[in-house]
């Protein structure tokens, strides 16, 4: 980690601070890096001004240049220095530069050799920039209180990623620690994060109020490339190069939080108590200050690092009943200008948003566009109420026309874009009252509806007690079994007929005082169909006796079943009463292997049969004729053979009745001019 610093601590650089690093790993110069060139007046008796710390990583060179906005050295603070830090034991080293070069553009040299030659750093650096300006109110070193340490929760870095919290040891002189209406989340104290108490021995200090009634967001600005097993090194560096260089009494911030959402001990003096910290200057005796590792200005902070942020803030907030959406006055400890140009003077009351920015108290870019975009996010989060609570299905209900089904037992499954840490419970409402209460971290509830029309919804309570509703879904709850006003029937149909597959028609009708969801052909194959679906073809053996049953569903998933059996039985051509003159043919493509022609007008044959259902069996061709059915002694059709096609086994005439009876079928030659001939191939019926 590293800086620029100068001789005078109340001076700023007006111009630009930039530095780039050597590498250890690859030997490569990385590119230039502007640091923040003031870190804010955060002490009275500060011992050096300076930047914005950097962290740049293991790296075995270094190259600094500054430049004032009039491109020349008027203007530039005294005293100018480079100062390293090595977070792994808190030195630091202050290097004069070996050589000085004025550049005439603000573009980045080729190679550091154009320039002055750096030195190497006495050891590699591990520590993220601190991109917070602290305030001039007196350092408050502070020994911490012992907090709740809750178990971690989701969106928490594991302990592996960092060193365990320890619980901090309390101060017998500071302020009682008041209750919190949130609750406090997990913190990595200063002994967790390896703080070296010796170089900071001030007793704490505290809101001279004794009560926060704001939260300034940071971020420590630069490099966003450390892991998160480099945090705690990253946040002891910011305490050396504050300490050591600035010549502050401790850590400017309150709370420290790095990319994987965990949440550092900064100053100390109790974490559960009014600590005055130094980061907003101006503004640091009625504030606390909480820190985002990395710079956030294109890239906004990771959602684990912007949750836990909102929880600490929460929680603070919660101690003094101050809400985390409102808004709040401050009174400014000097004249002062923030980064939108608003200047105050000393004394002055100036509205702020509870939560908000560094920038809206102090001219910096910090916490960079991206995050203080997100301060908006991080306000609700904190306050409350849960968003984006939606029920996204309900099971065990079968869903018709914008509603629900079912006969009484349904769950309820809903999502929310508030993490799951921050909500206290859920409700499961119906018709508006609750009849089930959940853990915030559930996703589902049950319940049991009484029958009828019924409203379901879901309410979820923020940790803050702010309550939301989703849309209501309406459910009917019945019970009545759909019907077959028309029960399943069968009758032969149109098709080619063998002995293993006789064309079938299956008809039904199926209704619901509800909804009618399908029905359902179960043997002897399955198949399912529509609400609206009243018939089906199928095939079956012939000879065999079948049964065919189907079940009709509701919505709800009340159901009924039904079914009708029958035998398809192939009557040959032999057994027939014969009038007339035919004569036999053979051919494997017959049935039974045979079959009748006539040509002789008049020439007749007739089945009896008992059943429901015929159907009458030819052979067609382009040469064949027409023939005369009767039933039951009445003429009911003529029906041409003819066909463009040959076709053996072919259904021409089919005839169906309510019920099962007696039956007489006869086929009389019409002996059609120029093609009298006819073949028929047997006649079906359905016993």
């Amino acid at each position: 980690m590293l800086g620029v610093t100068w001789t005078d601590p109340g001076a700023r650089v007006t111009g630009r601070v930039e530095v780039r690093t050597r590498s250890l790993t690859t030997g490569e110069w990385l590119p230039w890096l502007e640091l923040d060139g003031d870190s804010g007046q955060g002490e009275n008796g500060a011992a050096r001004g300076g930047t914005e710390p950097a962290w740049v990583g293991p790296s075995d060179g270094v190259e600094a240049r500054v430049a004032s906005n009039g491109k020349s050295s008027a203007g530039l603070p005294a005293g100018l220095r480079l100062d390293m830090v090595d977070p792994g034991t808190g030195d630091v080293s202050a290097m004069e530069p070996a050589a000085f070069a004025v550049e005439e553009t603000d573009a980045p040299t080729a190679d550091p050799s154009e320039s002055a030659e750096p030195q190497p750093s006495v050891s590699p650096g591990t520590q993220d920039p601190a991109d917070q300006e602290p305030s001039t109110e007196p350092p408050v070193s502070e020994s911490p209180s012992a907090p709740e340490s809750p178990p971690a929760e989701p969106g928490t870095p594991s302990a592996s990623a960092t060193p365990a919290p320890t619980a901090p040891t309390p101060t017998d002189t500071g302020p009682t620690a008041p209750p919190s209406t949130m609750p406090q989340p997990p913190v990595t104290s200063r002994a967790g994060w390896g703080a070296d108490e010796s170089i900071s021995p001030e007793e704490p200090g505290y809101l001279a109020g004794g009560k926060i009634k704001a939260v300034v967001v940071h971020h420590t600005a630069e490099s966003n490339t450390y892991t998160c097993a480099e945090a705690p090194a990253v946040v002891r560096g910011i305490y050396a190069y504050h300490v050591k260089q600035l010549g502050w009494k401790d850590l400017g911030y309150n709370f420290l939080v790095d990319k994987c959402g965990t949440v550092y001990e900064g100053r100390k003096g109790g974490i559960d108590r009014p600590v005055q910290g130094a980061h907003a200057y101006g503004f640091n005796a009625e504030t606390v200050g909480i820190s985002v590792l990395g710079t956030y200005t294109d890239t906004a902070p990771s959602q684990a690092a912007l949750l836990s942020v909102a929880r600490i803030a929460a929680w603070k907030l919660g101690q003094y009943g101050v809400d985390p959406a409102g808004t709040t006055a401050l009174t400014a400890g000097d004249a002062g200008t923030n980064y939108f140009r608003k200047s105050w003077a000393k004394g002055a009351q100036l509205p702020f948003p509870v939560i908000h920015g560094h920038r809206d108290g102090y001219n910096t870019q910090c916490p960079g566009d991206a995050f203080y975009n997100q301060l908006a996010t991080i306000r609700t989060l904190a306050a409350g109420p849960v968003t984006g609570l939606t029920v996204k299905s309900l099971t065990g209900t079968g869903l018709s026309g914008g509603k629900h089904y079912t006969k009484a037992g349904v769950t309820v499954n809903w999502s929310t874009t508030t993490p799951a840490v921050l909500i206290k419970q859920y409700e499961l409402l119906v018709d508006g009252k609750s009849v089930a209460t959940t853990a915030g971290t559930s996703t589902s509830a049950k319940a049991t509806l009484t029958i009828g029309t019924h409203t379901v919804a879901v309410r979820a309570t923020h940790l803050s007690g702010k309550r939301t509703t989703s849309t209501s879904t309406t459910v009917i709850a019945e019970t009545t079994a759909p019907t077959f006003t028309t029960k399943p029937a069968l009758s032969l149909r149109t098709g080619t007929v063998n002995t293993t597959a006789v064309p079938l028609k299956l008809s039904w009708k199926a209704t619901d005082s509800a909804a009618l969801k399908e029905v359902r052909l179960v043997s002897p194959l399955a198949k399912t169909y529509g609400p609206t679906t009243t018939s089906a073809s199928h095939a079956t053996k012939s000879a065999t006796a079948t049964a065919w049953k189907m079940t009709a569903y509701d919505y709800a998933g009340n159901a009924a079943s039904a079914s009708v059996s029958a035998t398809p039985v192939i009557l040959q051509e032999t057994t027939a009463t014969k009038s007339g003159t035919w004569a036999a043919k053979s051919s494997t493509n017959y049935l039974g292997g045979k079959s009748y022609s006539s040509s002789s007008k008049n020439a007749s044959l007739t089945w009896t049969f008992t059943g429901r259902s015929a159907a009458w069996t030819v052979s067609r061709a382009a040469t064949s004729g027409q023939a005369h059915v009767y039933v039951d002694g009445v003429k009911a059709a003529t029906v041409d053979l003819k066909s463009s096609t040959t076709k053996y086994r072919d259904v021409i005439w089919t005839k169906t009745w309510s019920s099962s009876a007696k039956h007489t079928i006869k086929v009389v030659v019409a002996g059609t001019s120029g093609r009298p001939t006819i073949t028929t191939d047997g006649l079906v019926y359905l016993k």
